[in-house]
């Protein structure tokens, strides 16, 4: 079966093995954040679309659960872009879970989380997780570089009538970046704002791969340590630094080489793990 729209499994720091799911075409986001790990956003849009094909998603996603079985932690929707601009979401995410007892999970950039059909659709999800890198307007547009119709209060009011009605596992990460929003005025006002959201599990980040901008870095040891005892000293959830490599290894479903393409389409790959992977041919 030629995979259109799952890949991996991939190791992942939050979630173990997981099941990737790509329902968008490359590089369509809300934003242009400038530590992407998949480059700079081709289409910027605010505008949600039919994407995907529901059944389809649903069809491979049965075809390599039932192949994998205990080796898949998660089913998540994670594509090189924002997924929640597909509008065949929720109907994917309903057949999925119709069909297959995997968990399922999205990472989103919380961007349209405004819009009452996105949350709706996020409620399916048994884990979602949100991205609030910052609170503050001026350090947003800087690090996200977001779609000109999108609004920072908007977002973050959304977010927060979703944390409110939302049932399953709820994770936030936050990414610092040197010179931009790693100092204490930053930390401080995110993690108010997380008090608020209430999260189970709170991440804080740096770029581990390459940037979509070269000039990005990550913030400091010292940064990361004064966020970290900022936010515990705020927040009630467990705290944790995404700080290296995901452990595990990369789960060949077909040809090597289709995988190797299929998942670096998507998820950055180093180069012993390609190697790795390819051997298996």
């Amino acid at each position: 079966m030629v995979l259109k729209y799952v890949f991996g499994p991939v190791p992942s720091r939050r979630l173990g093995r997981s099941l990737g799911i790509n329902n968008l075409p490359s590089k369509i986001c809300t934003y242009s954040c400038i530590y992407c790990q998949a480059g700079r956003t081709l289409l910027l849009t605010s505008e949600r679309r039919p994407y995907s094909e529901p059944e389809k998603v649903a069809e491979e996603v049965v075809t390599v659960v039932e192949r994998l079985g205990g080796q898949i932690d998660y089913v998540t929707f994670v594509p090189n872009g924002e997924p929640t601009l597909d509008s065949n979401l929720g109907e994917s995410a309903s057949m999925i879970k119709r069909k297959v007892e995997v968990p399922l999970a999205i990472l989103t950039n919380s961007s349209l989380l405004s819009d009452k059909s996105v949350r709706e659709d996020l409620m399916i999800f048994d884990l979602v997780s949100l991205k609030v890198d910052s609170v503050v307007e001026s350090t947003w547009r800087k690090i996200n570089r977001p779609h000109k119709n999108l609004v920072l209060q908007k977002i973050l009011s959304g977010l927060l009538e979703f944390s409110d009605n939302y049932t399953g596992i709820l994770l936030t990460e936050t990414m610092l970046i040197e010179g931009i929003n790693s100092c204490e005025e930053e930390y401080f006002k995110v993690a108010d704002f997380l008090q608020k959201l209430n999260p189970d599990k709170v991440y804080i980040a740096v770029p581990t791969r390459p940037p979509a901008e070269l000039w990005v870095k990550p913030a400091s040891e010292e940064e990361l340590t004064k966020a970290y005892i900022i936010f515990q000293s705020k927040l009630k959830c467990s705290i944790e630094l995404l700080t290296g490599k995901e452990k595990g290894e990369f789960i060949s479903l077909e040809d090597p080489v289709k995988s190797l393409l299929s998942i670096t389409s998507v998820h950055p790959m180093r180069l012993k793990d390609a190697y790795r992977l390819l051997s298996r041919k």
